[in-house]
């Protein structure tokens, strides 16, 4: 088969937009928080559907399509009764509306058709989420809250059969508490390069919430051109634009799209990919996915990735000026065997378009231009007894060595998980997935590049990040985590989860803070194999918070009106661990006891999500 770019297959797709007509449909992205990605991989892990690409989000088209295979299905383990019911009123919400006022969408839609045949459609929506969070934690730790309430105004439609648009605008009310927590030493070289840490926001769950603005946000007290800052310090307003233009051609075997929105790349399980997470934010790309066999996919990705506001909406980008390219190749038998490959780089922005072109790796395009940027490696490989349940192994690879002393080194940086996924029968949908994750010092982390081309004399940032969040797991380096999850959905319109995680994460801030541990560090850039400081030893090595989470959810979908409510309960037990002796970073193995003190308290809670949605 004829190999074709990104480039070429969007430039085809363009001379193929307007010569068939088979009716309006649209090829716009559904949100990677929509519970139909849920239910796709249900009809995966049953064999009803053939394997899904992991490029997402998914185009509207492709759902219902994928969703009307799934209902006609006689493979695989069958869906019962109140299974399809299910499903079809899944579906309900992605077929095309009627021409005119829809109320439980919140939509109106018009249509029209050119003398040629060409049919356009047009449709203007206004909806809302909400999203209200209380903690009470013991002890001295008091009582926090959290508002973040977004209403949005969106047009979207059909230019064609092959080609939708969608743009939205939103407008958000927060208050979201965090605090200062000290400062964290960069550099181990370095002792005058510090960064301020702050807490993740009190009142929800560590590592749970995710910012909806964009850029900066103004604080109410100052709504002036001197007002932007980039976190919401007591009640502020948010901003939020997506836009995406988008397509398929050749019966949805190539699919494309131009915008700025989330995504998710090679998660063996929802939320749990190393690459690309659903928890990443938003930024612009030009992507395309090519399916021409169940067996076999090829992505490919291109975005410019955005700033964090935390010195001013100058500075702070002055140093960060980046792009993202990545690449992913897909292999498929049936449904029992998955594997993947791919490789990924961020690099500032220049005249370099071997990034760009997909059929050259990004790792061994830049042994031709330089080292100067941020590449990594990650494969993944699930192994599935459709019906039952599958397991999975994935890593992500930053930079490694191959030396004697591989496991006790900073410089191998890298992630890796192991799961297991088992279906429950008895219950509507009902899943229960196991995962180990550790993401090791320094992942995710790059130097800063003083001699980067177009760049000499600034020091550029090159993290794994965008608009200050990790791109790939959502913990940071550092770190690991068991989780357990329980999913189900009992009723139409309705989903319930319970969860448990114990998390590990080596402290960013403090006397006893370890290295490597921040999205923020750099790795000295001499004597990597030799300084003793460079050592890692996980809980060994200066001081740890421990999180031991316990909280379960539900929501549901009123069927006579378009609210959908959320709540989210549970309990955090937090504690942290230090060293005996207080030594940290001399390249040796301490033993360790649990403290309570000033800067490293104990902090247990209850925490409380409710979420409402309308007309979304």
């Amino acid at each position: 088969m004829k190999k074709i770019s990104a480039l070429s297959a969007f430039m085809a797709a363009l001379l193929l937009l307007w010569t068939v007509n088979a009716g309006a449909q649209t090829h716009n992205a559904v949100p990677l928080d929509d519970s139909v990605y849920f239910f796709l991989e249900q009809a995966e892990s049953r064999a009803l559907i053939p394997p899904l690409p992991l490029a997402k989000p998914y185009q509207r088209s492709f759902v219902l399509k994928t969703l009307d295979a799934m209902l006609a299905s006689e493979s695989g383990r069958a869906l019962s009764d109140s299974e399809k019911a299910i499903i079809s009123s899944v579906r309900e919400k992605f077929v095309p509306a009627e021409e005119g006022f829809n109320w439980q969408r919140g939509i109106y839609t018009g249509r029209t058709e050119t003398t040629g045949g060409t049919k356009f459609s047009l449709e203007f929506g206004l909806d809302s989420d909400l999203l209200a969070s209380g903690a009470a934690y013991f002890k001295e730790n008091g009582t926090h809250g959290g508002i973040d309430e977004q209403i949005r105004a969106h047009i979207s439609g059909d230019l064609s059969s092959h080609l939708s648009f969608d743009f939205s605008i939103a407008v958000s009310l927060l208050f979201i508490e965090r605090s200062a927590l000290g400062s964290y030493q960069v550099n181990v070289d370095d002792p005058q390069k510090l960064i301020t840490t702050y807490s993740d926001p009190s009142a929800f769950f560590p590592y749970a919430y995710r910012s909806r603005w964009d850029g900066f946000v103004f604080n109410t007290s100052n709504l002036s051109s001197s007002g932007p800052t980039g976190w919401p310090v007591g009640f502020a307003l948010g901003f939020n634009t997506l836009a995406e233009l988008s397509g398929a051609v050749f019966d949805d075997k190539l699919s494309f799209r131009f915008g700025r929105l989330g995504r998710e790349w090679a998660s063996m399980a929802e939320g749990s990919s190393l690459v690309l997470n659903k928890t990443a934010q938003p930024f612009f790309g030009l992507e395309a996915t090519i399916s021409p066999f169940s067996w076999f996919s090829f992505s490919s990705l291109t975005g410019f990735l955005e700033y964090y506001d935390a010195y001013g909406i100058q500075e702070s980008s002055r140093t960060f000026q980046n792009i993202f390219s990545i690449m992913m190749v897909e292999f498929n038998y049936k449904n029992y065997i998955h594997f993947d490959f791919g490789d990924s780089a961020v690099w500032p922005k220049r005249f370099e378009l071997g990034y760009l072109f997909p059929l050259i790796g990004n790792m061994l395009y830049q042994n031709n231009v330089g080292d100067f940027d941020n590449i990594g490696l990650f494969a993944d490989l699930k192994l599935q007894k459709p019906g039952l349940g599958s397991i999975w192994m994935s890593v992500f690879i930053d930079e490694i060595n191959f030396e004697d002393n591989f496991f006790s080194l900073d410089r191998e940086m890298y992630a890796y998980q192991a799961g297991a996924k088992l279906s429950l029968p008895w219950i509507n949908f009902g899943t229960l997935t196991l995962s180990y994750t550790k993401i090791e010092p320094y992942c995710y982390t790059h130097i800063t590049v003083d001699k980067t081309p177009w760049y000499d004399g600034i020091a550029m940032e090159e993290a794994y990040m965008n608009h200050g969040y990790g791109m790939g797991y959502y913990l940071p380096p550092n770190s690991d985590e068991v989780r357990l999850r329980f999913d189900f959905a009992p009723y139409i319109n309705t989903m319930f989860n319970a969860q448990f995680q114990m998390i590990r994460h080596g402290a960013d801030y403090g006397s006893s803070a370890v290295d490597g541990s921040s999205y923020l560090s750099e790795l000295a850039g001499s004597d990597r194999s030799e300084n003793p400081a460079l050592r890692k030893h996980f809980l060994h090595d200066g001081a740890y918070q421990w999180f031991y989470i316990i909280k379960a959810g539900a929501k549901h979908k009123l069927s006579k009106y378009p609210i959908e409510f959320s709540l989210e309960a549970g309990f955090v037990f937090s504690y942290w661990t230090d060293l005996d002796d207080g030594s940290a970073n001399d390249g040796e193995s301490h033993s360790y006891h649990v403290t309570d003190s000033a800067e490293y308290p104990k902090q247990n809670g209850i925490i409380a999500t409710l979420g409402l949605r309308i007309f979304r």
